[in-house]
């Protein structure tokens, strides 16, 4: 089937974010007292899902906010940096032409994603819902849902981790995973996804089956 609402993830997914954040882990682990991992260590980590990377860092849930602010915040200051896929700015045109609303459900900032957008691609979004826990993204993809008056099993949440698909299936909505983002496609294939996207250019198919 094709999809009225694509709703995606953004760091991984839409930005190529990983080797920025690779850049400054360690400045943030420093910061917040936990773990350092060198470049093969954080490679290896994205075999892994979010709760047990944090065990393996050392890393509580209560500091999870805090290190996660100082990311948004140096994200903030070096969002020329940040990189879209590419692709990803003529498929999301092309998705926005043939009538699908865009919506976006992130982890980082809202402004951290308008900066790295431009305001060109970032007006062809009709929602934004930014800013939450990692662990909070189900409340978000039903929230966006809702106001697009969409029915959930025409909406499509695209990401590029385990935990996007949790947060997609809480609430009824399907999960499209990538294979260019944070945790590679085998991992993800682990969970089910009803699509799979092994290239930016096939995010089309959320419109041409």
């Amino acid at each position: 089937m094709s999809y009225r609402l694509a709703i995606f993830d953004f760091d991984g997914t839409l930005a190529d974010s990983f080797p920025f954040f690779v850049s400054v882990f360690n400045r943030i682990a420093d910061e917040h007292g936990f773990r350092r991992v060198d470049g093969d260590e954080a490679q290896q980590l994205r075999h892994h899902d979010t709760r047990t990377i944090m065990r393996h860092l050392g890393m509580p849930a209560w500091k999870l906010p805090l290190a996660s602010r100082s990311f948004i915040g140096l994200m903030r200051e070096n969002a020329a940096r940040i990189p879209l896929f590419e692709g990803i700015h003529e498929v999301l045109h092309t998705l926005s032409r043939e009538g699908v609303r865009l919506a976006i459900v992130s982890s980082n900032s809202e402004q951290n994603v308008r900066l790295v957008l431009g305001p060109a691609l970032g007006d062809l979004f009709q929602h934004y819902e930014c800013g939450m826990s990692v662990f909070g993204k189900a409340a978000r993809i039903r929230k966006v849902v809702k106001q697009a008056a969409v029915p959930a099993a025409h909406a499509l949440y695209v990401g590029d981790q385990a935990m996007d698909a949790e947060a997609a299936r809480k609430v009824g909505v399907a999960f499209g995973a990538v294979s260019w983002g944070y945790a590679p496609i085998e991992v993800l294939r682990r969970v089910g996804p009803e699509r799979e996207f092994g290239t930016p250019a096939e995010l089309l198919r959320i419109v041409r089956p």
